[in-house]
């Protein structure tokens, strides 16, 4: 696969189950990101019905931040993952996606997608979804799920032109009690 907008980025990229020697690659990646808005929870209750809305919220300036999970906190997430892919070019390890089966639900739930800063917007993020969707479909799930930070509004606008849509959140998720959104689609629907 060649992933690029021109022929000097134009990369082969290759995405392939993790192995343990993987490990300390993917943790060096940068997982930081940069948002100049964030998708802020309201809640309210009126005549007995309780209401929870989301809007859309710019911030006075663009900043930077880190991944809702310690070093510690991802390591041992990584331990409890069905699947565990790398993407890999030419000059390494550049990004990862893990995933979880909630057999119940027939579902594969994206935990961790993240491309390293330099090689963002290259194609990279979205062969690994597609890489993660096709994982499911050969396990015989029927739907995705991603789960993101309402301060990643570079992941929302990610996931939202590929087709996954809204579709719940949990209000105290992680150890910080940052809130995850969830988007998801159904695997026999195509992703872009």
């Amino acid at each position: 696969m060649t992933f690029g907008k021109d022929v000097k980025q134009r990369r082969k990229m290759h995405i392939r189950p993790a192995n343990s020697r993987d490990l300390t690659t993917c943790l060096a990646l940068d997982h930081t990101y940069t948002t100049d808005h964030v998708w802020q929870m309201e809640t309210r209750s009126e005549n007995g019905l309780h209401i929870t809305t989301f809007r859309l919220a710019p911030l006075p300036r663009e900043v930077r931040v880190s991944y809702p999970l310690t070093t510690e906190a991802l390591l041992a997430s990584w331990q409890r993952r069905d699947e565990f892919l790398v993407a890999e070019t030419e000059v390494g390890i550049c990004g990862y996606v893990t995933m979880s089966v909630q057999a119940e639900h027939s579902t594969v739930r994206i935990g961790d997608l993240v491309v390293d800063a330099p090689h963002r917007r290259q194609g990279i993020g979205t062969a690994l979804l597609w890489a993660a969707a096709r994982w499911g479909r050969e396990h015989a799930l029927s739907r995705l799920i991603v789960e993101l930070p309402t301060k990643n509004y570079p992941a929302t606008r990610f996931c939202q032109s590929r087709s996954l849509a809204f579709c719940g959140y949990n209000e105290h998720y992680w150890s910080n009690q940052d809130i995850v959104l969830f988007f998801g689609q159904s695997l026999g629907s195509p992703l872009r």
